[in-house]
């Protein structure tokens, strides 16, 4: 492959990684942008897990062997069986050297680079492969992982000058992994309260119009517990700010166990003194049992005074419901009514029939600010 050839294979390869939406992505576009520069059959990326002392791999991408998956759940090896990536490496950084990359070949060693090779050999031969190049993958001034391309029997065996170009190509992969994770962390962060460490409105907001748009679709059921912490303000004012915030993360906590009992809900801080739940595909019946375990454990928490709860679904008889708006009116509604009453459990809208007060709150048009209907937050009013 000549310069230009090079050259380009370097930029297609940082501009796949740029264009990927998520790590997972960016894995699979760094080992198919090397695979294609190197011209190999085969290419995977592994992260070193320093904790676990195993190298993990991340993404395979071409021709897989038997047993070999794109994504695999759990492909590890000790790192014992590769110790040139704890041990030569560093020796080599120690010395002033580069991590440079380097090629095994189902022969035995290629190109006079000693050690090392043996575990390498073995996996080529068992996986019908004749040889492989191998380039450190440095991220931060430490060993992250490595990047591995494999060639079939019966073409050349990467030379010295593939190992160096191998060498360039891990570079590029390294900076487009801190930019994947930098990316990731922003995104995490926006949609991240930063006090409970529960997703924010924002999160709720998009995960909610995907879920309304599946009911719309197929008919799952989509369901809303939003609550209100109540007594925040009086925990404020007589015992400090740092005690109503401990008072919002422990109702966090409370709030994310119970949520576990719901597969995928989204326990979310809307701000404020308002959290929600949001779940897809549990029943009703199974949402609304969750909640009432909220409440209960709202009150054990021994400041504050417990919750207000409002739960609302689309398999409860509310009417249709074609907008993430209607549902989160409904959600709000209950749990009006249940701070209104003084309610200990939750109060669920729709299970008095679509003449339930509740469902007439929501539905009913807003008056202005001198009414005196409650004025439903952000967005999801009309």
């Amino acid at each position: 492959m000549g310069e230009d050839s090079r050259l380009a294979a370097v930029v297609a390869l940082a501009q796949g990684m740029a264009a990927a939406q998520s790590s997972r992505e960016a894995w699979r576009a760094a080992a198919g942008g090397a695979c294609r520069a190197l011209g190999g059959s085969f290419a995977a990326l592994s992260v070193w897990e320093r904790e676990l002392g195993r190298l993990r791999v991340l993404v395979n991408v071409g021709e897989l062997a038997e047993g070999e998956e794109g994504f695999p759940d759990d492909e590890s090896y000790p790192v014992h069986q590769f110790a040139e990536i704890t041990e030569f490496l560093h020796e080599r950084w120690a010395g002033g050297g580069e991590p440079d990359a380097w090629v095994e070949a189902a022969e035995g060693p290629a190109e006079g680079r000693p050690g090392y090779c043996h575990q390498r050999v073995a996996a080529l031969r068992r996986r019908g492969r004749g040889c492989c190049v191998v380039a450190p993958i440095v991220l931060h001034g430490r060993a992250w992982g490595e990047l591995y391309v494999a060639r079939p029997v019966g073409v050349p065996v990467f030379g010295r000058g593939d190992a160096d170009f191998a060498t360039v190509l891990a570079a590029v992969v390294a900076a487009g992994i801190a930019q994947t994770e930098r990316l990731e962390e922003a995104r995490r962060l926006a949609f991240t309260d930063a006090l409970t460490g529960l997703a924010n409105r924002r999160a709720v907001d998009a995960r909610l119009d995907e879920a309304i748009e599946r009911h719309r679709r197929d008919g799952a059921v989509v369901s809303l517990v939003v609550c209100d912490v109540n007594g925040l303000k009086k925990v404020n004012d007589t015992l400090g700010h740092a005690v109503g915030d401990r008072l919002l993360e422990r109702f966090g906590s409370v709030l994310s166990l119970c949520g576990a009992m719901l597969p995928g809900a989204l326990a979310a801080r809307l701000g404020g003194d308002e959290f929600c739940l949001l779940s897809v595909g549990p029943s009703a019946d199974e949402v609304v049992k969750a909640a009432d375990e909220v409440c209960r454990r709202a009150v054990d928490l021994g400041i504050g005074d417990g919750v207000a709860c409002g739960v609302a679904s689309t398999e409860d008889p509310v009417g249709p419901v074609h907008s993430a708006r209607r549902l989160f009116r409904l959600a709000d509604a209950a749990q009006y009514r249940a701070k209104a009453d003084r309610s200990d459990r939750p109060v669920v809208a729709g299970r008095e029939g679509l003449d339930d007060p509740v469902v007439r709150l929501a539905d009913e048009p807003p008056r202005g600010a001198d009414g005196e209907r409650r004025r439903f937050r952000g967005r999801h009013s009309p």
